[in-house]
Order: C-alpha cells, then sequence, then structure tokens
C-alpha cells in the first residue's frame, strides 16, 4: 500500500498570555505599518456603544476578559435606567446586577461599576475626570480603561494596550514586548505623533478581525509586507 501522506504540521501562533514574537521592525517599517492600516480606516472608532464620558467609562470597564459584542447588547438597557453617576450609585450593585449578567465577571463588574458611580458624585461633582490619575483610582478602571477614555472622549494622545494589540506587537514585530506597558511604551515611541491617537483603533480593529488570536489571516492584512512574522497565513484554511 503506497503510504499515506504526511500531514501539514500545525503551526503555534501563540496565545493571548504568550504571544509569538517576531523581530522588532525598524522606524521606517514600523511607520509603513501603521499608515497601512490608516489608509485602510482612516475614520476608526470604538466599537462600544456610549453617549458621553461617563457612559463610555462604564462600557469599557464592563468590557474587561469580554467582548465589546456581548458589552453592547447590555448596556442600552442599563444606560437608560441609570444615564448618570448619580442614578447609577443609586443604583446599585444589586440593581446593576441584573443588566450585565450575560457578561463574564458580572458580580464584581456591578460592584465596580456602582463605586465608581459613588466616586464620581462624592469626588469629582458626578464628572469624569480628565486626568490619569484621577481615573485610575476609581474602582475597576486600571491603565487600559484610563487610556481609552482619556483617547476617546478627551482627545488625548494615549495607547491602550489589551490582549489584541500585545499579541498584535509582538507577533508582528511593530513593538515586541514581554508585558502590556513594555509594548505601550514602544508603540508611544514608534509611531508617528500625528497618527498616534488613532492608531489606538487601527491596532485594536486589525488584531480582532484579520491578525486573529488563533490564526492571522495574512491572506487578507493590508500591511502584510511591513510584518515581520514568519509564519504567515497566506490562504484562507480549505
Amino acid at each position: 500500500m503506497p503510504a499515506r501522506p504526511a500531514k501539514p504540521k500545525r503551526i503555534d501562533h501563540g496565545s493571548a498570555t504568550a504571544p509569538r514574537r517576531a523581530r522588532m521592525m525598524p522606524a521606517a517599517q514600523a511607520e509603513a505599518f501603521i499608515r497601512s492600516l490608516a489608509v485602510a480606516n482612516p475614520a476608526p472608532e470604538t466599537e462600544l456603544l456610549y453617549t458621553d464620558p461617563f457612559t463610555l467609562l462604564v462600557a469599557v470597564v464592563l468590557s474587561a476578559q469580554t467582548t465589546d459584542a456581548a458589552v453592547n447588547r447590555c448596556t442600552p438597557a442599563l444606560f437608560a435606567a441609570a444615564p448618570t453617576p448619580a442614578a447609577m450609585a443609586a443604583l446599585g450593585a444589586e440593581g446593576i446586577g441584573p443588566y450585565i449578567r450575560t457578561i463574564g465577571l458580572w458580580q464584581g463588574k456591578a460592584r465596580n461599576v456602582a463605586a465608581l458611580a459613588r466616586d464620581l458624585v462624592d469626588k469629582h461633582g458626578g464628572q469624569v475626570p480628565a486626568d490619569r490619575a484621577a481615573l485610575e483610582a476609581l474602582p475597576g478602571v486600571g491603565r487600559k480603561t484610563a487610556n481609552v477614555v482619556l483617547n476617546v472622549v478627551f482627545g488625548q494622545e494615549t495607547m491602550a494596550v489589551d490582549t489584541h494589540i500585545f499579541r498584535l506587537g509582538n507577533r508582528c514585530g511593530l513593538a515586541p514586548g514581554r508585558n502590556v506597558r513594555e509594548v505601550e511604551e514602544r508603540l508611544v515611541k514608534r509611531c508617528p505623533p500625528a497618527l498616534l491617537r488613532d492608531a489606538h483603533h487601527w491596532l485594536i480593529l486589525h488584531g480582532r478581525y484579520v491578525c486573529k488570536a488563533r490564526a492571522p489571516e495574512c491572506w487578507r492584512c493590508v500591511a502584510r509586507a511591513f510584518c515581520n512574522y514568519r509564519d504567515k497565513v497566506l490562504a484562507p484554511p480549505a
């Protein structure tokens, strides 16, 4: 009997906590990579639904370890019931919980949202502060959440590194780093200043829809020519 053909070796493209790491791009190559994403999506926006700084802050807190789509399914009803910090604080964790049961870690998130709403009322006059230290002092708000709020609603040139950007920065060689802070700092240094604010969105969306966790879809990547990843997937699975 003829020998069976060997199965093609399955390539491990890395994981969220241990992404593959490519050789770091030179500065000019990194700029070309980012500009390719910019040309393909000239007006990027967050996919989270919000109406003001407060609702964006809550949506980002809820999005931790959960997809934006899942958050968007529950926040319209929550924000209709509690559109302001005072109303959210009055609702309390027990009142917030039923609105967000469908997302991960909902019990802890309900407590954090209720507590941050109380802090906004008690310490900030019901307003979301445009200051990193004040934001990060709020319950449930870390550096990434603060970066998103400062970027989206206050126009600051921040880089919020989530799992998508951490993976992308390492896998393609744009900004390899051992942790999210290293990746963030390298991206800020290597991104052209005029593109920095929008780069946060370009990279998140590219990691979410093209350079995916399980396997990158390199055959439709607009920045492929500038990517240093060695095991590119150049055709869809058969």
